[in-house]
Protein backbone atom coordinates (compact mmCIF):
# COMPACT_ATOMS: atom_id res chain seq x y z
CA UNK A 1 0.00 0.00 0.00
CA UNK A 2 1.33 3.62 -1.03
CA UNK A 3 2.28 5.93 2.16
CA UNK A 4 -0.31 8.76 0.35
CA UNK A 5 -3.17 6.61 0.13
CA UNK A 6 -2.70 4.77 3.67
CA UNK A 7 -3.00 8.26 4.94
CA UNK A 8 -6.18 9.55 2.97
CA UNK A 9 -7.97 6.30 4.64
CA UNK A 10 -6.43 7.45 8.09
CA UNK A 11 -7.80 10.60 7.64
CA UNK A 12 -10.89 9.80 6.83
CA UNK A 13 -11.41 7.43 9.36
CA UNK A 14 -10.31 10.09 11.85
CA UNK A 15 -13.18 12.47 10.72
CA UNK A 16 -16.01 10.23 10.30
CA UNK A 17 -15.44 7.33 12.66
CA UNK A 18 -13.95 8.95 15.30
CA UNK A 19 -15.47 12.43 15.10
CA UNK A 20 -12.84 14.36 15.14
CA UNK A 21 -13.14 18.49 14.80
CA UNK A 22 -12.42 19.44 11.10
CA UNK A 23 -9.55 22.10 13.26
CA UNK A 24 -8.18 18.24 14.11
CA UNK A 25 -7.94 16.53 10.97
CA UNK A 26 -6.48 19.86 8.81
CA UNK A 27 -3.90 19.46 11.74
CA UNK A 28 -3.00 15.81 10.54
CA UNK A 29 -3.38 16.66 7.53
CA UNK A 30 -1.13 19.16 6.89
CA UNK A 31 1.80 17.26 9.01
CA UNK A 32 1.31 13.40 7.53
CA UNK A 33 1.59 15.56 3.49
CA UNK A 34 4.87 16.48 4.60
CA UNK A 35 6.19 13.35 5.66
CA UNK A 36 4.92 11.88 2.47
CA UNK A 37 6.57 15.00 0.42
CA UNK A 38 9.46 14.19 2.11
CA UNK A 39 9.51 10.64 1.59
CA UNK A 40 7.91 10.81 -1.99
CA UNK A 41 4.11 10.21 -3.25
CA UNK A 42 5.53 6.92 -4.47
CA UNK A 43 6.78 5.38 -0.90
CA UNK A 44 5.46 2.21 -0.15
CA UNK A 45 3.80 2.47 3.65
CA UNK A 46 5.92 -1.19 4.42
CA UNK A 47 9.20 0.27 3.57
CA UNK A 48 8.90 3.42 5.83
CA UNK A 49 11.33 3.11 9.08
CA UNK A 50 12.59 4.55 11.85
CA UNK A 51 15.80 5.99 10.34
CA UNK A 52 13.50 8.03 7.98
CA UNK A 53 10.69 9.03 10.82
CA UNK A 54 14.43 10.60 12.07
CA UNK A 55 15.79 12.31 9.27
CA UNK A 56 12.52 13.48 8.51
CA UNK A 57 12.61 15.77 12.16
CA UNK A 58 16.41 16.30 11.56
CA UNK A 59 15.53 17.74 7.96
CA UNK A 60 12.43 20.05 10.15
CA UNK A 61 14.90 21.34 12.47
CA UNK A 62 17.44 22.09 10.37
CA UNK A 63 14.66 24.45 8.38
CA UNK A 64 14.10 26.29 11.57
CA UNK A 65 11.48 24.72 13.28
CA UNK A 66 10.59 25.40 16.60
CA UNK A 67 10.76 22.21 19.17
CA UNK A 68 7.20 21.94 19.98
CA UNK A 69 6.70 22.51 16.51
CA UNK A 70 8.60 18.92 15.85
CA UNK A 71 7.26 17.09 18.54
CA UNK A 72 3.64 17.56 17.18
CA UNK A 73 4.59 16.00 13.73
CA UNK A 74 6.08 13.37 15.57
CA UNK A 75 2.82 12.90 17.52
CA UNK A 76 0.77 12.88 14.17
CA UNK A 77 2.86 10.55 12.60
CA UNK A 78 2.83 8.20 15.65
CA UNK A 79 -1.21 8.17 15.84
CA UNK A 80 -1.08 7.56 12.27
CA UNK A 81 1.65 4.23 12.37
CA UNK A 82 -0.59 3.11 15.41
CA UNK A 83 -3.81 2.99 13.34
CA UNK A 84 -2.07 1.51 10.59
CA UNK A 85 -0.53 -1.45 12.68
CA UNK A 86 -4.87 -1.48 14.24
CA UNK A 87 -5.95 -1.55 10.72
CA UNK A 88 -3.35 -4.71 9.53
CA UNK A 89 -1.18 -2.31 6.62
CA UNK A 90 2.09 -2.52 8.52
CA UNK A 91 3.86 -4.64 11.30
CA UNK A 92 4.89 -2.03 13.67
CA UNK A 93 4.56 1.82 14.70
CA UNK A 94 7.88 2.79 13.47
CA UNK A 95 7.40 6.52 15.19
CA UNK A 96 6.87 5.26 18.26
CA UNK A 97 10.56 4.44 19.40
CA UNK A 98 11.89 8.46 17.86
CA UNK A 99 12.49 10.21 20.65
CA UNK A 100 10.33 13.82 20.49
CA UNK A 101 12.56 17.25 21.33
CA UNK A 102 12.68 18.71 24.33
CA UNK A 103 10.06 21.22 24.87
CA UNK A 104 10.40 24.13 27.25
CA UNK A 105 8.36 24.67 29.89
CA UNK A 106 6.28 27.19 29.76
CA UNK A 107 3.50 28.64 31.72
CA UNK A 108 0.08 29.20 31.00
CA UNK A 109 -0.03 33.06 29.72
CA UNK A 110 -2.85 34.98 31.04
CA UNK A 111 -4.47 38.83 30.42
CA UNK A 112 -3.63 41.41 32.73
CA UNK A 113 -7.33 41.21 34.87
CA UNK A 114 -7.60 45.34 33.96
CA UNK A 115 -7.50 44.55 30.14
CA UNK A 116 -9.84 41.57 30.16
CA UNK A 117 -12.21 44.09 31.96
CA UNK A 118 -11.87 46.63 29.02
CA UNK A 119 -12.85 43.67 26.70
CA UNK A 120 -16.18 44.31 27.67
CA UNK A 121 -16.52 47.98 27.00
CA UNK A 122 -19.07 49.01 25.19
CA UNK A 123 -18.36 49.55 21.41
CA UNK A 124 -20.27 51.26 18.69
CA UNK A 125 -20.54 47.82 16.56
CA UNK A 126 -23.47 46.46 14.87
CA UNK A 127 -22.55 43.00 15.98
CA UNK A 128 -22.46 44.79 19.89
CA UNK A 129 -24.91 42.23 21.30
CA UNK A 130 -23.47 39.22 20.16
CA UNK A 131 -19.91 39.89 20.48
CA UNK A 132 -20.42 40.63 24.33
CA UNK A 133 -22.39 37.54 24.24
CA UNK A 134 -20.35 35.55 22.48
CA UNK A 135 -17.08 36.97 25.35
CA UNK A 136 -19.06 36.59 28.30
CA UNK A 137 -19.86 33.16 27.72
CA UNK A 138 -16.58 32.40 26.22
CA UNK A 139 -14.19 33.47 28.88
CA UNK A 140 -17.01 32.89 31.72
CA UNK A 141 -17.59 29.27 31.46
CA UNK A 142 -13.41 28.60 29.91
CA UNK A 143 -14.90 27.55 26.39
CA UNK A 144 -12.63 26.92 23.51
CA UNK A 145 -13.38 29.07 20.58
CA UNK A 146 -14.38 25.82 17.96
CA UNK A 147 -16.80 25.23 20.97
CA UNK A 148 -18.44 28.65 21.44
CA UNK A 149 -18.69 28.69 18.33
CA UNK A 150 -20.51 25.05 17.56
CA UNK A 151 -23.03 25.78 20.57
CA UNK A 152 -26.79 25.32 19.12
CA UNK A 153 -29.28 27.05 20.18
CA UNK A 154 -30.63 23.49 21.86
CA UNK A 155 -27.56 23.28 24.17
CA UNK A 156 -28.52 26.55 26.24
CA UNK A 157 -31.19 25.38 29.43
CA UNK A 158 -31.80 28.64 30.51
CA UNK A 159 -33.94 27.04 33.42
CA UNK A 160 -30.72 25.55 35.18
CA UNK A 161 -28.04 28.28 34.28
CA UNK A 162 -25.97 25.89 31.79
CA UNK A 163 -24.61 25.08 28.52
CA UNK A 164 -24.03 21.45 27.00
CA UNK A 165 -20.92 21.72 25.36
CA UNK A 166 -18.87 19.41 23.28
CA UNK A 167 -15.21 19.20 23.70
CA UNK A 168 -12.54 17.25 22.05
CA UNK A 169 -13.49 14.32 20.35
CA UNK A 170 -16.98 15.35 20.78
CA UNK A 171 -17.04 14.50 24.34
CA UNK A 172 -20.26 16.06 26.01
CA UNK A 173 -20.09 18.24 29.45
CA UNK A 174 -22.28 20.24 31.30
CA UNK A 175 -20.83 23.92 32.68
CA UNK A 176 -22.32 26.05 34.13
CA UNK A 177 -23.42 29.72 33.23
CA UNK A 178 -22.14 32.76 35.33
CA UNK A 179 -25.06 35.08 35.74
CA UNK A 180 -23.61 37.93 33.88
CA UNK A 181 -23.39 35.68 30.98
CA UNK A 182 -26.68 34.95 31.09
CA UNK A 183 -27.85 38.35 31.36
CA UNK A 184 -25.74 39.25 27.79
CA UNK A 185 -27.11 36.06 26.46
CA UNK A 186 -30.97 36.56 26.85
CA UNK A 187 -30.19 40.33 25.51
CA UNK A 188 -28.10 38.78 22.46
CA UNK A 189 -31.11 36.26 22.01
CA UNK A 190 -33.10 38.41 21.90
CA UNK A 191 -32.30 40.68 19.04
CA UNK A 192 -30.68 37.21 17.16
CA UNK A 193 -31.31 37.39 13.18
CA UNK A 194 -34.25 34.80 13.11
CA UNK A 195 -32.62 32.20 10.76
CA UNK A 196 -35.13 29.21 10.49
CA UNK A 197 -32.97 26.55 9.68
CA UNK A 198 -30.00 27.97 11.61
CA UNK A 199 -29.51 25.76 14.76
CA UNK A 200 -25.98 27.87 15.96
CA UNK A 201 -25.91 30.37 18.99
CA UNK A 202 -23.69 32.96 17.20
CA UNK A 203 -24.26 33.92 13.39
CA UNK A 204 -22.47 36.18 11.25
CA UNK A 205 -24.50 38.90 9.18
CA UNK A 206 -25.30 36.56 6.54
CA UNK A 207 -27.14 34.76 9.19
CA UNK A 208 -24.99 31.57 9.07
CA UNK A 209 -22.39 30.01 11.95
CA UNK A 210 -20.01 32.30 13.41
CA UNK A 211 -16.74 31.46 12.52
CA UNK A 212 -12.98 30.09 14.29
CA UNK A 213 -11.75 33.12 12.17
CA UNK A 214 -14.26 36.05 12.82
CA UNK A 215 -14.20 35.18 16.56
CA UNK A 216 -10.04 35.80 16.63
CA UNK A 217 -10.70 38.75 14.52
CA UNK A 218 -12.94 40.50 17.03
CA UNK A 219 -10.86 39.78 20.08
CA UNK A 220 -7.92 40.93 18.36
CA UNK A 221 -10.00 44.43 17.16
CA UNK A 222 -11.73 44.90 20.45
CA UNK A 223 -7.83 44.46 22.70
CA UNK A 224 -6.61 47.50 19.70
CA UNK A 225 -9.29 49.37 20.83
CA UNK A 226 -8.89 49.77 24.13
CA UNK A 227 -5.12 49.79 23.81
CA UNK A 228 -4.15 46.18 24.76
CA UNK A 229 -0.16 45.93 24.80
CA UNK A 230 0.00 41.94 24.40
CA UNK A 231 -2.38 39.95 21.89
CA UNK A 232 -5.74 38.67 22.89
CA UNK A 233 -6.67 34.87 22.15
CA UNK A 234 -9.52 32.74 22.79
CA UNK A 235 -6.65 30.42 24.54
CA UNK A 236 -5.33 33.21 26.92
CA UNK A 237 -8.98 33.70 27.35
CA UNK A 238 -9.68 30.37 28.93
CA UNK A 239 -6.27 30.33 30.62
CA UNK A 240 -7.15 33.67 32.46
CA UNK A 241 -10.86 31.71 33.02
CA UNK A 242 -8.80 29.30 35.03
CA UNK A 243 -6.36 30.81 36.74
CA UNK A 244 -8.79 33.09 37.92
CA UNK A 245 -10.77 30.30 39.50
CA UNK A 246 -8.09 28.47 40.80
CA UNK A 247 -6.98 31.96 42.47
CA UNK A 248 -10.19 32.00 44.20
CA UNK A 249 -9.79 28.60 45.36
CA UNK A 250 -12.17 26.71 43.20
CA UNK A 251 -10.45 22.66 43.60
CA UNK A 252 -8.37 21.33 40.64
CA UNK A 253 -10.36 18.36 40.01
CA UNK A 254 -13.45 20.82 39.43
CA UNK A 255 -11.51 23.27 37.26
CA UNK A 256 -10.45 19.96 35.32
CA UNK A 257 -13.96 19.53 34.50
CA UNK A 258 -15.06 22.92 33.43
CA UNK A 259 -12.18 22.52 31.13
CA UNK A 260 -13.19 19.44 30.03
CA UNK A 261 -9.77 18.44 30.50
CA UNK A 262 -8.87 14.95 29.80
CA UNK A 263 -5.94 14.19 32.33
CA UNK A 264 -5.53 16.15 35.58
CA UNK A 265 -1.66 16.88 34.63
CA UNK A 266 -3.03 19.16 32.15
CA UNK A 267 -4.82 21.39 34.41
CA UNK A 268 -2.55 21.02 37.68
CA UNK A 269 -0.08 23.47 35.07
CA UNK A 270 -2.15 26.45 36.68
CA UNK A 271 -0.45 25.48 40.19
CA UNK A 272 2.47 26.51 38.83
CA UNK A 273 1.64 30.26 38.37
CA UNK A 274 1.76 32.81 41.59
CA UNK A 275 -1.56 31.88 43.47
CA UNK A 276 -1.16 34.64 45.93
CA UNK A 277 -1.00 37.64 43.13
CA UNK A 278 -3.79 36.38 41.10
CA UNK A 279 -6.37 35.99 44.89
CA UNK A 280 -5.07 39.85 45.56
CA UNK A 281 -6.74 41.13 42.66
CA UNK A 282 -9.59 38.64 41.76
CA UNK A 283 -12.27 39.88 43.55
CA UNK A 284 -11.73 43.22 42.16
CA UNK A 285 -10.43 42.55 39.04
CA UNK A 286 -12.73 39.59 37.63
CA UNK A 287 -15.42 40.99 35.26
CA UNK A 288 -17.51 38.01 35.87
CA UNK A 289 -16.70 37.15 39.58
CA UNK A 290 -19.17 36.72 41.85
CA UNK A 291 -17.21 35.45 44.78
CA UNK A 292 -19.31 35.45 48.38
CA UNK A 293 -17.39 36.07 51.20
Amino acid sequence: MLLSKAIDQFLHELADVRLASEHTVAAYRRDLVRFVAFCGEDASLSAINRTQVQDWLVDSHAAGLAASTLARRLSALSSFFDAAVQAGWCRANVAAGVRPPKLPKRLPRTLPPEQTAALMNHTDRASELRDLALLAVMYGCGLRVSEVVGLNLDDIDMDQFELRVFGKGRKERIVPLPQGAVEYLQAYLGERISAVEEKAVFLNRFGRRLTVRSVQRMLKDRALENGADISVTPHRLRHSFATHLLASGVDLRAIQELLGHASLATTERYTHLDIAKLTEVYDEAHPRARRKG
